[in-house]
């Protein structure tokens, strides 16, 4: 069976393990050519509520939180395996659907969903859900057990991933899932879906069910839910966890960024631009931690600046399908018109447009904007303090590394951030110094060994790691007996 195919998953949600019929639709289109792409079943919060009480009924009554680790392992493996097989049509329609650049899509995206799933089957086949804690008080046992009943939130922008991220590690454990994806994603979502139900879950324990804000609001108050893991904007976060912390129900929110990239004085500026390429523009520049505050030191501004732009400059924008775009265009007309206001907004300020800030010539039809550069920016700025989500970076000045550190670290966000430095060890060190949950080195860093997740309004918890299986386990001590 070909999960992408259009029946029957174009008409039929999937809730409590089965295919059941839409009541709400919409449709999707295709960013790159504003076409209709299909009509899409959206949730309600009806939808909701029967997806929560599946996922009530197999948490309380069902066997999967009571099946060994190695049984639930074998079922993932299940997926796993069938996922591998539709890499090329899953990263077509993921391109087709919000426009990911096909080359970042079959190499990026895609694969990473399969290597975050691969990563937890291994995490969770190795992991000590058991444990005896003997040597300074009275000797107990420790044993980690499934929290409950899941609502797992993803955006559209890494939709395989980030939803991965979240229903891989909470099925290992033992949970039951309601996955809320993005209206716009649906039809990538529920090819997921058909996966999942190809490899065997047993019944009512993953539910798969897009929707938009008011289904998922309804989903995240309902009583039924012991978790929700949210991936998202840091004000819907903030709304999540109002909901949450008045029930005193667990979460989990991986929010915004606008994070820093700091180019030492010493830096190889021909070996920056790929990780200014690679984590300032990936994915059209719709990526939480792209490193959109480029920091240069003012001894070497005019060379810097002049090498950025002259990068920025030769990016090729346009259709997505095409192997050498790097930049495709934004998900929606509104998220475009978003991006435009926030470079009107930066020049408005003070900032100057040194490249790009204009929708790309001979591309009439899709929702593009050109990569673009802004300098003279300053950190008191909207621009330099919200967080854009197009393909738009903007250059700060500094005088030595403190200042630079300062300026990295005066920000809401705290999600990612990277330092380039010719010293390696020099360049560690300041990268200590920054707050933020994750910081690239050099180009170096990001493994799904280490917990993912931000500082401040960029979240609340971790994702990936032990941290990331553990987010979905509650610890309870019994005695030891000898």
């Amino acid at each position: 069976m070909n999960p992408t195919a259009p029946s029957p998953h174009h008409t039929a949600l999937y809730i409590g393990g089965r295919w059941q019929p839409a009541t709400a639709f919409q449709p999707i289109v295709n960013p790159a050519t504003e076409e209709v792409l299909a009509t899409a079943p959206t949730g309600t919060a009806d939808d909701m509520d029967r997806a929560v009480a599946a996922a009530r009924t197999a948490f309380d009554s069902g066997p999967w939180p009571r099946l060994h680790v190695r049984e639930r392992v074998e079922v993932l493996q299940s997926v796993l395996d069938r996922y591998r097989a539709h890499t090329v049509e899953l990263a077509e329609l993921l391109t087709s659907e919000m426009g990911s650049p096909i080359t970042f899509s079959k190499n990026v995206q895609i694969p990473i969903a399969q290597m975050i799933l691969e990563y937890f089957i291994g995490l969770a086949a190795d992991y000590e859900f058991e444990e005896q804690r003997t040597g300074r008080s009275l000797p107990t046992t420790v044993i980690k057990e499934p929290v409950g009943v899941v609502a797992a939130i993803a955006p559209w922008n890494f939709p395989q991933a980030l939803m991965m991220m979240k229903v891989a590690p909470a099925l290992l454990a033992g949970c039951s899932v309601v996955a809320k994806p993005s209206p716009e994603t649906a039809l990538d979502a529920l090819a997921l879906a058909a996966i999942f139900d190809e490899a065997g879950l047993p019944e009512h324990v993953l539910s798969v069910v897009p929707a938009g804000r008011e289904a998922g609001a309804h989903l995240v108050a309902n009583a039924g839910v012991d978790r929700v893991s949210f991936t998202g904007s840091t004000a819907a976060g903030r709304q999540v966890a109002e909901v949450c912390g008045r029930d005193l129900r667990r979460c989990t929110l991986e929010l915004g960024g606008k994070s820093a990239l700091i180019l030492l004085d010493d830096v190889d500026m021909q070996a920056a631009l790929h990780t200014i390429r690679d984590h300032g523009f990936r994915n059209s520049g719709q990526t939480c931690t792209n490193q959109t505050r480029i920091l240069v030191p003012r001894s070497r501004r005019d060379e810097m600046v002049d090498a950025i732009c002259e990068l920025v400059g030769s990016m090729q924008v346009g259709d997505p399908t095409d192997p050498a775009t790097e930049v495709g265009p934004m998900v929606t007309a509104a998220h475009r018109d978003r991006v435009e206001r926030y470079i009107q907004l930066g020049q408005h300020e003070g900032a100057r447009v040194a490249v790009g800030g204009r929708r790309p010539a001979g591309l009439a039809t899709g929702w593009y904007v050109e990569p673009t550069v802004l300098v003279d920016v300053h950190n008191d700025m909207r621009f330099a303090r919200e967080e854009i989500f197009g393909p738009v970076v903007g250059i700060l000045d500094y005088d030595d590394v403190d200042e630079a550190v300062a300026i990295t670290n005066d920000s809401d966000y705290g999600l990612s951030a990277g330092v380039f430095g010719g010293d390696v060890e020099r360049a560690d060190a300041v990268a200590r110094r920054i707050r933020s949950g994750m910081v690239i080195v050099n180009g170096q860093g990001g493994s799904f060994d280490g917990p993912f997740g931000g500082f401040k309004s960029s979240g609340i918890g971790r994702e990936c790691g032990r941290e990331g299986l553990e987010a979905f386990l509650e610890p309870k001590q019994l005695p030891l007996h000898s």
